[in-house]
């Protein structure tokens, strides 16, 4: 038998010197399976300082290094980078994930691709491992996805090269009730989520031209065969080096059906507003400019709705006491609801009529304003004068009224005020009540001093501070605020 050829040794050192600075890591390997030499890209993309670290063989190099594909199923013997390149494949953008048993917190990611390196006689002289180290780009992806699952924004992705659908998130899922299996790998022609979009056109050259989408109204197809209104938004993205588009959405089936409810209700309120038959305006706050008067207003007020439009209710005169004007006014701006105060106005002829105003704050189209309703009781007040007259000129000596004439005469009218009736009377003392009880029953002064055991002085000074407390100034004015507010039998 002959002695052995030994292989002759092959001098690299130019090779090294030429890929020692390049940014991707550099492993060469001889056809004996030793790792011979590592540039300083290489040993760092691995956590390691020196090359011993990477093993001196492929074999050692498969017990320091653990290799998963991304969808992490461990990579066999035989699927490992640097045995496929050993065998003398040619591959490239293999993406690996790249974990040490020594070090559990060590991880990377990996894009590698082979030479082989000839000689002279065409025969494999070096084999060559190219590797980067993309764990910032996939950690990114990753994130991305994770992101785009989560989000409960409905979202999908096209890749542009062939309009196909490549991810979408449960958002959309949701909001169009598709399966997954009907909207990946299928493609824009069989969903079309610009279908019916406000400017189309502009829509798919900017879908073309891999621009950003602006937000625009859209209709979806959903599977039942009915349409979904929606917004959608295109934003261009990278997707593992795919030109891509990202499409968002907004449903706007609900609000969609908040404006057909708000147009119902609008409609409503106006023809409630426009056929009232109390006087009524809306008024932008704060300086209560008038916006709106039903037909009542203007027939009260004499004032035609085209003139008063855009003035305010100053610059009308339409307030009797600018007092009593700015106290509602002030009271409207702090969105505080004013409920039958009684107030006087004036006409555009300068007659004043007695009114009980209310006021609503509302929002109309982002403008605060007031909701007013001016009740005319200027016939009631004359009314209730001539009656209060009537008893005062027949009550100059009430004693000898029967308590059954006295209630007749008291209820003529009821102004039904109920609980703010009895609020009323819980801001009198229990005395100043007693007093007001015997009044209502008739009793001269004397009659009240002798029945609560008090002086004639002592009940002129309690009459008095009722007058004062419940606004009145004569005897029968008292009687009819007692009787309006239920004191028989208090």
């Amino acid at each position: 038998m002959g002695a052995k050829t030994s292989r002759p040794k092959v001098d690299r050192g130019q090779l090294q010197q030429i890929v020692a600075g390049l940014t991707e890591g550099i492993l060469l390997l001889d056809p004996d399976h030793s790792i011979v030499w590592a540039n300083e890209t290489a040993l760092a993309i691995h956590g390691v300082d020196k090359l011993a670290d990477l093993g001196a063989t492929a074999t050692q190099y498969r017990k320091h290094f653990i290799l998963t594909y991304r969808n992490h199923h461990a990579l066999k013997a035989a699927q490992y980078p640097i045995e496929r390149v050993l065998r003398g494949e040619l591959f490239r953008d293999v993406v690996v994930q790249v974990t040490r048993p020594d070090d559990e917190d060590f991880y990377r990611v990996h894009q590698t691709r082979s030479l082989v390196l000839t000689n002279a006689a065409s025969l494999g002289e070096s084999m060559v491992l190219v590797m980067q180290d993309v764990t910032d780009r996939y950690n990114a992806e990753d994130r991305f996805e994770r992101a785009f699952n989560a989000n409960p924004a409905p979202a999908l992705i096209c890749r542009l090269s062939d309009l196909r659908y490549i991810k979408v998130n449960q958002g959309f899922l949701e909001m169009t009730a598709y399966d997954r299996d009907d909207i990946i790998d299928h493609s824009m022609y069989e969903l079309d989520v610009l279908e019916k979009a406000d400017g189309r056109e502009a829509a798919v050259q900017c879908l073309q031209e891999w621009t950003t989408i602006a937000q625009r109204e859209a209709v979806l197809r959903l599977p039942d065969g009915e349409e979904k209104f929606v917004i959608v938004a295109g934003q261009p993205i990278e997707i593992e080096e795919d030109d891509c588009m990202l499409f968002t959405f907004i449903d706007l089936e609900a609000r969609k059906k908040a404006e057909i409810s708000l147009a119902h209700s609008e409609e409503r309120f106006s023809k409630a507003f426009r056929l009232a038959p109390v006087p009524m305006m809306v008024c932008a706050l704060p300086e209560l400019r008038i916006i709106e008067v039903n037909a009542a207003f203007s027939t009260v007020t004499g004032h035609v709705t085209d003139d008063i439009l855009g003035k305010t209710t100053t610059e009308l005169h339409l307030w009797s006491d600018p007092k009593l004007y700015r106290e509602l006014q002030a009271r409207l701006d702090a969105q505080e609801a004013v409920r039958e105060q009684e107030i006087a106005l004036r006409t555009r002829e300068g007659a004043i009529i007695d009114c009980l105003f209310s006021g609503e704050p509302v929002v109309i189209q982002d403008q605060p304003c007031v909701l007013c309703v001016a009740q005319d009781i200027t016939e009631r007040k004359r009314s209730e004068m001539d009656l209060i007259a009537a008893i005062d000129a027949v009550m100059q000596d009430a004693s000898w009224f029967s308590r059954t004439l006295m209630e007749k005469l008291a209820q003529v009218r009821d102004s039904g005020k109920g609980s703010h009736a009895t609020s009323e009377l819980d801001d009198l003392t229990p005395r100043e009540r007693e007093v007001l009880v015997l009044l209502c029953k008739g009793h001269s002064d004397e009659d009240i001093a002798t029945s609560l055991q008090l002086s004639r002085n002592t009940v002129r000074n309690h009459v008095a501070t009722l007058y004062g407390k419940i606004g009145v100034n004569r005897r029968s004015a008292a009687v009819i605020w007692g009787r309006e507010r239920g004191v028989v039998g208090y």
